[in-house]
């Protein structure tokens, strides 16, 4: 029947869908337990590891470097960082009191800057903790070199013979005045070389996660100095689980105008990435799923960018940047500016800093995906529902009420066909029997027949073709935008961006037994389950056995499959099936078809008839 076949058509294209985004997309951990794991492990590391020392001779020339902080053949930017070893385990506290550190405290940001090499290695985001719980720590962004946690930025300069020591990782700066940067209050570190070169570096932040970092230079000495502004984002660890293909995790930038992305697993393939010209505008920086650390260099001065990883000892993973030699005559002076932007991943504060700061592809910081015409919309739209709900859950419900109007018209034709469809299926049945022996006769009379009666014999693959972009898109905006992330909807659903986290296999927690991820198949999982069996149960049985198996069995595999994907995905869609149901029902009455359902329930609890002996 061709209905039969319309059908099998449906669920194969589903699973097959289904199928790609379970192994390709979601990864055997969840996401809760993902980002647990990653914290806990992290945690363990600091504890454990032994702590690497980088102190050297303050004020070394920079194109110079000691081995320690020797640069990367073919650059003066600092490369590998040293593994060197101190006895026992050092806690945060006591890696930070190693070294003066002028304050950081914004409603957004809190942490310190080390005088040492003026770095930015110590960050928290205020507003945004590891679990649920608001008691539970704040995310730690940056940290000190010897964690193993370690992440900083560093900004700092190349020089030469004639230009004398310059600021690079082991300078220890001075503080001119106020000692606590916030919104209101800039700080100031100065320092002055052997030959009369004086850096002034001024900090200032917004109330977000905007750094804005002026160096003024003066040359006291009685030549001219050239001077590079080097500034490099360095990190000594990746994800527990980096995503694979859902989203990018690792080094990213936009280069001579393109964006340029490596994973962290691609980036120790390559070792060393870098274009082979200079050029103005662009940033570089490295990424995680929420969070990001990045660097804007001046946007009038060319520069080089590149994406490294170095393995002495310890995994080192880098984006920097080399700025064209800039000239300095006696008793003049020059400022070079650059922004750090180092904090969550917002769509509307990114976006307004690439149009504000006129940074140029800055919203690529998040990952759309290819799809990014439908994910972005879907984003905008579910986030003004939002600001007008209170509820993301509710604004995922509205949003699939909206889509169904949207599509109600190519909906509406193809139930009506599938209605039209069921009432020839006689006409059918004698064309089939009339032209039995005759398959291209057959064939012939059939088109004629959903000529005649105004039947797309393929109607009834629309409903899961349309739904699959939106399933992806949905999909895609709950697991990359920061917005979902622990957004709560009602009851037990605490976070849509996570599974369901209750499960039927220990009867929804009355039973005390923690349950394989395998086997977490939540309420929700269920309703879901449940409406896509009803809505089958909509049509016939298929005659065919391989296909009534299918039909029988679909619901509980969905079931199964979709219980690891976040509950705001499973909410939508089984809230999507409940509407279809309706809408086909409507549909199917009005047309006058019979609506199979109630049969087809009835039929699951007759007694069936003993096969012929």
């Amino acid at each position: 029947m061709e209905t039969n076949r319309n059908f099998f058509i449906t669920i194969a294209l589903s699973v097959v869908i289904l199928g790609l985004w379970q192994v390709f997309y979601m990864g055997p951990k969840i996401e809760a337990e993902r980002q647990q794991a990653q914290v806990e492990a992290t945690r363990q590391a600091a504890q454990n590891k032994t702590a690497a020392q980088s102190a050297t001779t303050a004020g070394a020339p920079a194109n110079n470097l000691p081995a320690s902080t020797a640069a990367a053949p073919g650059s003066n930017i600092p490369g590998q960082t040293p593994d060197a070893t101190q006895a026992g385990n050092l806690t945060r506290a006591t890696v930070l009191a190693q070294t003066s550190r002028v304050q950081i405290d914004t409603p957004s940001l809190s942490g310190s800057i080390s005088l040492t090499g003026a770095r930015l290695d110590d960050l928290q985001l205020k507003q945004y903790h590891e679990t649920v719980d608001n008691n539970s720590p704040t995310i730690q962004l940056l940290s000190p070199s010897e964690m193993a946690d370690g992440q900083f930025v560093e900004i700092g300069f190349t020089g030469n013979e004639t230009s004398g020591a310059v600021p690079g990782p082991t300078t220890v700066w001075t503080v001119d005045g106020n000692n606590k940067l916030s919104p209101s209050t800039p700080v100031t570190l100065s320092f002055t070389n052997e030959k009369g070169l004086t850096f002034k570096r001024t900090f200032s932040v917004d109330d977000d996660y905007m750094f804005t970092v002026k160096d003024a230079v003066t040359n006291g000495t009685s030549a001219p100095v050239s001077l590079a502004s080097y500034g490099r984002v360095t990190r000594f660890y990746k994800p527990l689980h980096a995503s694979t293909y859902v989203l990018h995790e690792g080094p990213i930038g936009v280069i001579a105008g393109k964006l340029v992305e490596y994973k962290f697993a691609a980036i120790e393939k390559e070792k060393e990435v870098s274009p082979d010209k200079t050029d103005t505008g662009g940033w570089i920086g490295i990424t995680d799923k929420y969070w990001a650390a990045a660097l804007v260099p001046a946007q009038t001065k060319p520069f080089k960018a590149r994406m490294s990883y170095f393995d002495n000892g310890r995994p080192q993973y880098q984006s920097d940047y080399l700025s064209d030699p800039t000239t300095i005559e006696p008793g003049q002076s020059t400022t070079i500016e650059n922004l750090v932007f180092a904090g969550a991943k917002e769509v509307g504060k990114i976006n307004g800093y690439m149009n504000n700061l006129h940074i140029p592809l800055f919203k690529n910081l998040i990952d759309w995906g290819w799809f990014y015409f439908i994910t972005e919309p879907m984003f905008y739209l579910i986030d003004w529902l939002y600001k007008a709900i209170g509820n993301f859950g509710v604004a995922i419900l509205v949003v699939t009420v909206l889509l169904k109007a949207l599509f109600f018209p190519l909906a509406n034709k193809s139930y009506a066909s599938m209605a039209r469809m069921k009432m020839v299926q006689p006409k059918m049945a004698e064309i089939r029997e009339k032209y039995a022996e005759d398959k291209v006769k057959q064939q012939q009379a059939m088109m004629e027949l959903y000529k005649t009666e105004k039947i797309n014999p393929i109607a009834g693959c629309w409903p899961i073709v349309i739904q699959i972009p939106v399933f992806f898109a949905l999909y895609k905006v709950l697991y990359v935008t920061i917005e979902m992330r622990h957004a709560p909807f009602f009851g037990w659903i605490q976070d849509l961006a996570a599974p369901d986290p209750t499960s039927v296999f220990n009867l929804f927690g009355l039973i005390p037994w923690t349950v394989p991820a395998f086997l977490m198949i939540g309420v929700w999982p269920l309703i879901m389950g449940v409406t896509m069996f009803l809505q089958m149960r909509m049509n016939p049985t298929p005659p065919d056995p391989t296909q009534a198996m299918i039909f029988n069995w679909m619901p509980l595999i969905f079931t199964f499959m979709l219980s690891s994907f976040p509950a705001g995905l499973v909410i939508y869609w089984a809230w999507n099936n409940f509407l279809s149901i309706t809408q086909q029902g409507i549909i199917m009455k009005r047309q006058g078809a019979k609506i199979e359902l109630w049969d087809n329930l009835a039929g699951l609890f007759k007694k069936k008839p003993k096969p012929a002996e």
